[in-house]
């Protein structure tokens, strides 16, 4: 796929994958959507660690709504099914850690595309907010099973029903996001954070997902049963065996991803 709405480059087991529509704070429109899937799912691929982040002074806007014509007739249900939906499990299902660079605004479905991913790091000067009841409509982008989860009924409620934005420090205090960091700091630290998960036992990340994700279905006894597998599967390979080598050694461990 030739890409014209983002950027794509994999350098050092990192795939970043930049949206690059600065003109309309990266919105969201069908290509966009298709783009991206196809960016995270060839990042899983292609490297170790995954990164969605924005160009210009927001990360993404939400839905490209045009023109008030186009807005009125935009069948969302169709939308969300067919556009949002692969494109958030690309995220949710990638092989390898994701993390969402929040460069600043993240409105709307474009909060809840940066909230899905496994870690959320954000510039201090970004913001959150679900936009969605200011036009009549709900949080979608699976924001109502992302901030519940990360933030507790009570504030995911106030965050939809008042709209209000959401600093970065905010949310990293209420356990939205990873962390909130400086400005002037936060491009060279999401790529060490980035770079720290690329060379890291990426077999065991992927299982740490799974079980994550699992433990809100489970009950204690499956969640236990499910760890138990995770954890064999995990002792059988190269990684496990390198980590107690590194570590008997004294020295750090240089993991394979496998």
């Amino acid at each position: 796929m030739q890409y014209e709405t983002l950027s794509y480059e994999v350098a050092d087991g990192v795939a970043v994958v930049t949206m690059n529509r600065p003109d309309v704070m990266n919105a969201l429109n069908t290509q966009m959507r298709a783009e991206i899937t196809h960016a995270v799912k060839r990042g899983g691929e292609e490297a170790r660690c995954v990164v969605l982040t924005g160009t210009g002074r927001a990360f993404c806007s939400g839905q490209d709504l045009g023109d008030r014509s186009n807005a009125a007739n935009l069948d969302l249900e169709r939308t969300l099914r067919d556009e949002y939906v692969p494109m958030l499990r690309a995220i949710v299902d990638s092989p390898v850690p994701t993390i969402s660079a929040v460069n600043g605004a993240a409105a709307g479905a474009g909060a809840n595309l940066a909230l899905v991913a496994d870690v959320v790091i954000a510039t201090e000067s970004a913001f959150f907010s679900q936009a969605f009841t200011r036009i009549g409509l709900i949080p979608d982008a699976g924001g109502t099973w992302a901030l519940p989860r990360q933030m507790g009924l009570a504030k995911a409620m106030g965050a939809a029903l008042f709209a209000e934005k959401i600093s970065a420090r905010q949310a990293d205090q209420w356990g939205m996001i990873w962390e909130a960091v400086a400005d002037d700091e936060f491009d060279a630290h999401w790529r060490a954070r980035a770079a720290h998960l690329a060379k890291g036992p990426t077999a065991a990340f992927q299982k740490v997902k799974q079980a994550m994700h699992a433990s809100f279905e489970n009950d204690l006894e499956e969640q236990l049963a499910l760890e138990a597998k995770l954890q064999g599967e995990c002792g059988q390979t190269r990684d496990f065996k390198e980590g107690v080598l590194a570590f008997l050694e004294k020295r750090p461990a240089s993991f394979e991803g496998r």
